[in-house]
Order: structure tokens, then sequence, then C-alpha cells
């Protein structure tokens, strides 16, 4: 199971290195495109994928950290180094997208009388389809390995396509004697990085606060309650590391049982638990009933 997690953890770096491509090629194309056709809804697109870049090495290297070892310090490994990559993700983002924010409001203020060349717009739409494909193969990617880091990147990758969407109704907008919304396209790119920056960081902060869905708690209760021999659930938690899902429960069993018989019993709650949610590891505490 471990060598399989650590595997899933190197297909995640493919998935990072991704994006990172994709994020360079755009941001130059983005950027140079905005500056020639005085476009700021793209040149705010431009600098939103900078910021992905750098994000996106932050996912990264997380990935790296989190195949690890555990060693003196770090009993149970390295795993939560995934989710705190996400969170500096999370803070890259909403920085640059206050910025991007900011600017465009005050663009919007200040008024615009020029119109961007209508390349602006083909550009955007090429780009959302691109970012698209990524947040295509980045999903599918993260469900395949139960990466939260690699699910963040994919998000991120959705927000781009939409932001791109966005550019380019902006500027086709502005060619109808609207200028004015190109800017606000920019002020909208703004909104959508620092919605898609809080998105990540409340999902990080959560994993590692050891928050836990409670509907999979619910699920692993009632599996465990048609496990023969077990007569009760007293208590029951999960929390996660990275990826890895680690549950602990307190079972009841018959009172009557001989210790060997209560321990193949713990034994079949664990395996079915792994077998069957895909939880990482299990601890069963046995009580008589």
């Amino acid at each position: 199971m471990e060598q399989k997690k650590y595997n899933d953890l190197k297909l995640g770096e493919r998935g990072a290195i991704i994006s990172i491509i994709a994020y360079i090629c755009l941001s130059v194309l983005k950027y140079l495109i905005g500056l020639t056709t005085h476009s700021e809804a793209l040149k705010a697109d431009g600098l939103n994928n900078a910021t992905d870049i750098v994000a996106s090495l932050a996912v990264l290297i997380g990935l790296k950290i989190s195949q690890k070892p555990a060693d003196a310090d770090h009993r149970y490994g390295h795993w939560k180094s995934e989710t705190v990559a996400s969170m500096i993700a999370s803070f890259i983002m909403m920085a640059v997208g206050l910025q991007v924010l900011y600017g465009a409001i005050i663009s919007v203020w200040e008024g615009k009388s020029e119109s961007p060349d209508a390349l602006a717009a083909a550009v955007g739409l090429f780009c959302a389809v691109v970012m698209y494909v990524v947040y295509r193969y980045n999903k599918k990617l993260a469900t395949k390995i139960n990466s939260q880091s690699v699910m963040a990147a994919a998000k991120d990758n959705l927000s781009d396509a939409w932001v791109g969407i966005g550019t380019a109704i902006g500027i086709i907008g502005s060619q109808f004697q609207l200028p004015w919304l190109d800017p606000l396209a920019a002020a909208i790119v703004g909104f959508l990085i620092c919605r898609t920056a809080w998105e990540i960081f409340r999902d990080a902060s959560h994993y590692l606060t050891d928050g836990f869905d409670e509907g999979l708690i619910k699920e692993y209760k009632a599996t465990i309650l048609n496990t023969f021999g077990v007569k009760g659930v007293k208590d029951i938690r999960a929390r996660n590391y990275g990826s890895n899902t680690v549950v602990d429960i307190v079972i009841l069993v018959n009172s009557t049982l001989e210790l060997r018989d209560a321990h193949d019993i713990s034994t079949k709650v664990e395996d079915i638990l792994i077998e069957k949610h895909n939880v990482y590891e299990v601890h069963v505490h046995v009580e008589p009933n």
C-alpha cells in the first residue's frame, strides 16, 4: 500500500509539471499580446498565469517532500507536505488576485478610450481551450491517485479556462464602442483568482486542522457494522495525512469471545476498510459488549 502511495505521488508530479509548462507558455503569450493589443484583461490574465507557475512549483515541491520516508522527527512521514503546498499556492494566488483586481478597478474608474485589438480575444479563447484540456487531465489524475494538491491544481486550471473565456468576452464587447468592458473583464479576472485561492485555502486548512467528511464517516461506520462479529461502534474518528486517510475505531464485540477471536474481528475490520474504502491505515480498539 505504501509503495503504491509513493508511485501515486510520482504520477502527481507529472500533472504539476504539465501545468507549469502550460502556464509558462500561456503567460508569455498573453502578456505580450496584451501589451501589443492594449488589452488590460489579457495582461491581467497573463499575470494570473505567471503566479500559477509559482503555485504549481509549490505543488511540485510539496509532492516531492511528501515522498520522503518517516524519520526521527516525522514519525508519521511527510504526507502533509502536499497539503501545505496547496495552502502556499493559495496565498500566492490571493496576493496577485488582489493586485489584478485593484489595477482593474482603477482602470475602470479612470476610464478607457482605446479598445484592444480583436487578436487579443482570439488569444484568450485559444488559451482557454488549452487550460481546459490541462484541467481535464489533472482532474482525472487527481481522482485516480486521490491527491489533494493535484485536485487544487486542476481547480486552478478550470478557473483559468473560465477566466480566458471571460477575457475574450470583455475584449469582443469593447469592439462595439464599449471599451470599459475590457478593464471590467480584468476586474472579473481578479475576482475569480481570489475566489479560487480562497477555495484552495479553505480545503487545505480543513485538512490541516483534521477536518473530515462526515458523509465518509457514516459510510465507514455502516461498513463496520455489517462486518461479522461486530456488535457496535463505540467511537470512530478519521483524519488525512496528505492524500492518505487514517481511521481510528473503537468496536464492541461479544464479551465471551477469546482474545484471538476478537483480534481476528479487528483484523477483518481493518482489511475491509482498506479494500472497500481505500483507507491507508486503520487502528482498531476492541471492547467487550
